[in-house]
Parts: C-alpha cells; sequence; structure tokens
C-alpha cells in the first residue's frame, strides 16, 4: 500500500493514500486494502474512507471510515445476491437496513444505556440538550402565537434559564465531541470473527459475525471513558490504544494528523460555536440580560449568538462533508450525512434567531423566536439520529451496485 503526507513520491494526493503512523487495520494481516477506494471528499485533508477485503472472505468487504472508526463502528458491505440469498444462517450477517433490524435499533434505544460508551454519552447528553433548546422555543415562542397561554415573566425566567442550561448542555457535549475525536484509533479495527461454520469444506463455510471480544476500540470498556480499548494489545503490538485517554493530542499529532482530518475539524468547530454561544446563555440569565442596555445586549447576548451558530453551521457542513465521496457529491443513504446535514439545519436556526433579533421591531422578534423553535427541532432530529447510530456497532449494508460476490470494486 502506497502512503504520504501530503503528496506521495508518486504523486498522489493526501486524500489517496494514508499516513504511515495511521494506517487503519495495520495490524490486521488477513485485511487487504483495496488501493483504489483510498479516498476523501477534499484533496489536501486525510482519506475518510477505504475498504479492505478479507482472504478468506473476498466476497466481503470491510468498510473503514474516519467516521464509523470514531464511533467505534465496524461496517461490511455484501452484495444483493449475498442479502438475498437463501444460504445458511450465519454465513453471510443480513444486511441492518431491513425494517426488523431498525425496530430492534429502536427499541435498543429504550433499553440500553452503555455510559462508558463516549460515543453515546455525546449523542445522548446533545438530545437532552435539543430538548431543552425545544422547551426553550416554546416558552419564547408560543406566546407570540397564542398571548393568552402566558404567564409572568415567561420569557424571562422560563427562556432565560433553559437557555441557559441548554448553552450548558451544549457545551459538555461538546467537550465530548472533542474528546471522542482525539482518542480515536488510530489503528483502526475489524471487529469481525471469522469460524467454520460448515465443517467438511462445504461452499462458504466461513462465517463472519460480530465479535465484541476482537474489538480494540475503546467503546465497548466499562472501565474507562475514552482510552484503552476493551481487548488486550499483543506484546508486539505498538497500539496507541494501549494509552490512557488524552484531552488534547500532542504537537506532532496536530500537525501531522488532526489538523487534516475533517472530523476533527468538525468537532473543534462545534467546541469553539458552542463556547462562544455559551455567552448567549449566561447573559439570557435573570438578573442579568433584563439589566443590560441595547448595546451591551448587541455584544455581550446576540453576536456571541451569531458567532456560535456560524461555528455549528461549520460543523455540520463539515460532518455532512465526511460521509460525501466528493465535496460536491451529497450522501443521502449515509446516515452520518444526515446527522450532519440536521445539525447543519439546525445551526443555521441558531444563526438566523440572533440576526433577526438585532431589529427590534415586531416582525424581526417574531422571525427570530421562529428559528429558535424550527433550529431546535432540527438539533433533535440530529441528536435522535446520532443516538441510533451509536448503539449499532456492526451495520452490514447492501452494495446494490454489485451484482458479482467477488471481484468487483467500487467505493461507497
Amino acid at each position: 500500500m502506497e502512503n504520504s503526507n501530503t503528496t506521495s513520491t508518486h504523486g498522489l494526493k493526501r486524500s489517496k493514500a494514508f499516513h504511515p503512523a495511521h494506517e487503519p487495520l495495520r495490524h490486521e494481516n488477513e485485511l487487504h486494502v483495496q488501493t483504489d477506494s483510498v479516498s476523501g471528499p477534499v484533496p489536501f485533508l486525510n482519506p475518510t474512507k477505504a475498504h479492505f477485503r478479507h482472504a478468506a472472505r473476498p466476497d466481503i468487504r470491510f468498510k473503514w471510515s474516519s467516521r464509523n472508526n470514531r464511533k467505534g463502528r465496524h461496517t461490511i458491505r455484501i452484495n444483493q445476491h449475498q442479502a438475498t440469498s437463501k444460504a445458511p444462517q450465519g454465513i453471510t450477517p443480513r444486511p441492518t437496513s431491513s425494517p426488523s433490524s431498525i425496530a430492534r435499533g429502536l427499541w435498543r434505544m429504550l433499553t440500553y444505556y452503555p455510559f462508558w460508551d463516549v460515543s453515546f454519552d455525546v449523542a445522548y447528553v446533545f438530545t437532552i440538550g435539543s430538548v431543552i433548546w425545544v422547551i426553550n422555543a416554546f416558552f419564547v415562542f408560543l406566546p407570540l402565537v397564542r398571548p393568552a397561554t402566558e404567564f409572568d415573566n415567561e420569557e424571562l425566567y422560563g427562556g432565560g434559564i433553559t437557555a441557559f442550561i441548554g448553552a450548558t448542555v451544549f457545551e459538555f457535549g461538546s467537550v465530548l465531541l472533542m474528546a471522542e475525536a482525539v482518542n480515536e484509533n488510530s489503528s483502526g479495527c475489524f471487529g469481525w470473527a471469522l469460524s467454520q461454520a460448515v465443517s467438511h469444506g462445504d461452499e462458504g463455510g466461513a462465517a463472519l459475525k460480530p465479535s465484541p471480544s476482537h474489538c480494540t476500540h475503546h467503546h465497548p470498556n466499562k472501565h474507562n471513558l475514552v482510552g484503552k480499548g476493551a481487548r488486550p494489545v499483543a506484546k508486539d503490538e505498538t497500539d496507541p490504544q494501549a494509552r490512557s485517554w488524552v484531552w488534547w493530542p500532542s504537537a506532532h499529532d496536530l500537525r501531522t494528523h488532526h489538523l487534516h482530518s475533517l472530523g476533527f475539524l468538525a468537532s473543534l468547530s462545534q467546541l469553539c460555536g458552542a463556547s462562544i454561544f455559551w455567552t448567549a446563555g449566561l447573559t439570557a440569565l435573570p438578573g442579568i440580560y433584563e439589566h443590560m442596555s441595547r448595546p451591551v445586549a448587541i455584544v455581550f447576548y446576540w453576536t456571541p449568538q451569531v458567532v456560535g451558530g456560524f461555528g455549528f453551521i461549520v460543523s455540520g457542513t463539515l460532518f455532512m462533508l465526511e460521509m460525501q465521496s466528493a465535496w460536491w457529491k451529497p450522501a443521502p443513504r449515509s446516515l452520518g450525512w444526515w446527522i450532519g446535514a440536521w445539525n447543519l439545519l439546525g445551526g443555521v436556526g441558531f444563526t438566523l434567531c440572533p440576526a433577526f433579533g438585532y431589529d427590534e421591531r415586531s416582525w424581526a422578534q417574531y422571525q427570530a423566536c421562529l428559528s429558535t423553535f424550527w433550529g431546535s427541532w432540527a438539533f433533535l432530529i440530529g441528536s435522535g439520529l446520532q443516538w441510533y447510530e451509536s448503539l449499532e456497532k456492526f451495520p452490514v449494508e447492501v452494495d446494490r451496485g454489485r451484482r458479482g460476490s467477488s471481484g468487483a470494486n467500487g467505493a461507497a
């Protein structure tokens, strides 16, 4: 496999080859990368996707992506024939996009709470924060639509206190998001196990099954939030996941890897936006908001919302871009892309709110409150999808463009 920093000696762009120190699955001797599948949407940034074939199951591809790697997910792709065949159960895993699989995923959201998994914590915290912002939107918008429902100081106390709590929860979620990004499993993880399903050498005897015990991500480890993987690392493996988690990467890792990673840049934008936005949450509190003059409110209340909301827009855009095969080509079949899209929409709503809020006229104030209302719902939908995503660690996708059982190349 060819490696590069920005451009390799063979003229490959950075997005077409992995840095030697961050080549995923380099410890998996049975997995072989499809060199033409290594790709990313931005030429001067790190690859975001690659496909690997297993020596014992060349008909199935392991789909590595930078987002899945951060989330501790292990995606494989099967062709349409395998998805609909009547092969013995266990030979080929069944697709997780079926209605029954989706129903199981929704039920899992109601019954399973792995708080030791930082990816689950990120989604869960943002969901709680989004619910608080929806409540806030009702406090400030409902009186404009139904004046009879308004109670004394509803906007000041109901709106102000929930705005502070919601901004604080978003800040906490953004810190966890950064912790997830800087503690990614740089060596990657296959996470699936092969077993001999047919003992006498019949066709297709190697069964591929999810195997959390083989996972080297930190997500299944109940003893730490991020850092060490659940599976002990062999003495001859130099896996950085054997160390404890870090709050911030080293200067070398930052310069050579993280600043070229779409996921890190998106998380950093979210954290910066949430930190600035928190200032507006603080000044919205009763005892502060009603004592600010108009110029002070513009500087410390409305402007931080504009800047913070713009950070949310940048973050959502970069998360969408991370899932795309080209910067201009949407990826609507990807759950991660929709998560970024809904968060982008929420960021637009949270930016339009203060943009209208600068104007004191009634129509502008109405639009400001309305923007918070639909922006909060957009964040809630995106967070709910991220919650669902965090609990599905072994997705099985169907490559509908592949008719054969082996030998076909292509990137998702």
